[in-house]
């Protein structure tokens, strides 16, 4: 039987017990509500753990740390302050196993906090803009707290199944929380103008959110007949569908359907996806699944990364001072992109960080992380042109990376080509594509 409590009068020391391991809904899923009263009855509860996702909320301070402990598979968000004060220890794991290590017993969940929509007319509640992991987690807590929040989208693919129990339900209207805006710059468009031709018509998208992908998408108003299957979704897909661009009339497979994990942007995307039967939203076992990808013979998966080093090897989770990213899905898709029969991996990032005073084109990668190891290394795209490393030598990749390197890294960055490999790179190598 479900007890509806009142949100002003949530006494969480009466549910959650010292020790236990709580997960709650990530992005713009958190369930505010119950997060902020966790936070506030800390000292009640005493000593307890917190699995995090991503997170865009002000929820979590350093400070909580004197009796929270935070776990996490990546510093994504409001995340990396935790990262950078030194109290966010991390799962280094791909994000499609983390429904397996639940239910194994490997990650333990007492407690799963989950955000739900309204219900529809046949009253079925949704998951709203996170089908994620969390019913993975609600099959193995011991208790399940719902907040249905009624500025949560419904939508398709998240509604809960009879077999899903929710312990205790509050009901409220909260904005939802939502990531950071960035705007697109000339760096930005240069590196999507770079990666649009890789792009086929009626190519299947996976892509992430923030200013390179949507850069990138918003490159690609010229193409027809695209598809999206995707771990999130942002407001760059809502307008290419909104052109016409993507139609997802060529997928073997959900075919007219736009599929996702997470729902993260504007107001509007969620207006957009609400009750709309062209957005789906899938759990990550089905979302991040290499059988499922294995249908497409062309899937183009485009992420990013803090740095590349020269033989193609990926950092996207580490800098020398701080955990900033994750290996997320990085790996489930470009693997999928690699085994797809006109598929391509693009690799997006800026040549430089910091005002031009870092190279992200590296000779080495910071603190040995490499999230994809080089040969799974296919496009590396920069503002300077793309290297296509795809049956390069390592001598060959060095030449082609240093080729979209910053121009005021080449020269250090030939000096040290020439050290870890002995092959010379000539001091102007043109750009490949030119």
């Amino acid at each position: 039987m479900t007890v509806e409590l009142h949100p002003h009068a949530l006494d969480l020391a009466r549910i959650v017990r010292p020790g236990d391991r709580v997960f709650w809904g990530q992005g713009s899923s958190e369930p505010l509500t119950l997060s902020e009263a966790l936070v506030r009855q800390r000292h009640d509860i005493g000593e307890i753990g917190v699995f995090l996702g991503v997170s865009f909320s002000d929820t979590l301070a350093p400070e909580h740390a004197d009796k929270l402990s935070f776990v996490s598979y990546g510093a994504m968000g409001t995340n990396q302050r935790l990262a950078r004060a030194g109290v966010l220890d991390v799962l280094p794991c791909h994000y499609s196993r983390i429904p397996d290590l639940l239910a194994r017993g490997a990650l333990r969940c007492d407690v799963a906090m989950i955000q739900l929509s309204a219900p529809d007319d046949a009253g079925r509640y949704s998951l709203g803009v996170a089908n994620d992991y969390m019913l993975d987690a609600a099959r193995v807590a011991r208790v399940v707290i719902a907040e249905v929040n009624d500025r949560a989208p419904w939508t398709h693919g998240a509604a809960l199944l009879g077999e899903t129990r929710i312990d205790y339900l509050v009901r409220t209207s909260r904005e939802l929380p939502r990531p950071t805006p960035h705007e697109i710059g000339e760096t930005e468009r240069a590196i999507g103008a770079h990666a649009a031709p890789y792009v086929p018509l009626g190519a299947v998208l996976e892509t992430g959110i923030g200013a390179i992908p949507d850069a990138i998408l918003a490159s690609l108003r010229g193409h027809r007949d695209l598809g999206v299957h995707t771990g999130i979704l942002g407001d760059g897909v809502v307008e290419l569908i909104e052109a016409g661009v993507v139609n997802n009339r060529l997928k073997p497979i959900d075919r007219g359907v736009t599929v996702s994990g997470l729902l993260s942007g504007s107001e509007g995307l969620y207006r957009y996806a609400d009750r709309n039967p062209a957005i789906r939203l899938s759990p990550a076992r089905y979302t991040h699944s290499a059988a499922v990808m294995a249908r497409f013979d062309c899937l183009v998966a485009i992420n990013s990364a803090l740095e590349v080093d020269l033989s193609g090897q990926v950092n996207a989770e580490a800098s020398e001072s701080a955990y900033l990213g994750a290996v997320g899905g990085q790996g489930d898709f470009v693997r999928a992109a690699l085994a797809s029969a006109r598929g391509r991996s693009i690799i997006a990032l800026p040549s430089s960080a910091r005002g031009e005073t870092i190279s992200r084109i590296v000779s080495r990668l910071s603190g040995g992380v490499a999230t994809t190891p080089r040969s799974d290394a296919d496009l590396v795209v920069t503002e300077w042109g793309v290297a296509e490393l795809r049956g390069c030598t390592i001598g060959e990749r060095a030449e082609r990376m240093i080729a979209i390197a910053h121009p005021a890294f080449r020269e250090q960055l030939e000096r040290d080509s020439y050290e870890l490999t002995g092959r010379r790179v000539a001091s102007r190598a043109p750009r490949v594509g030119d």
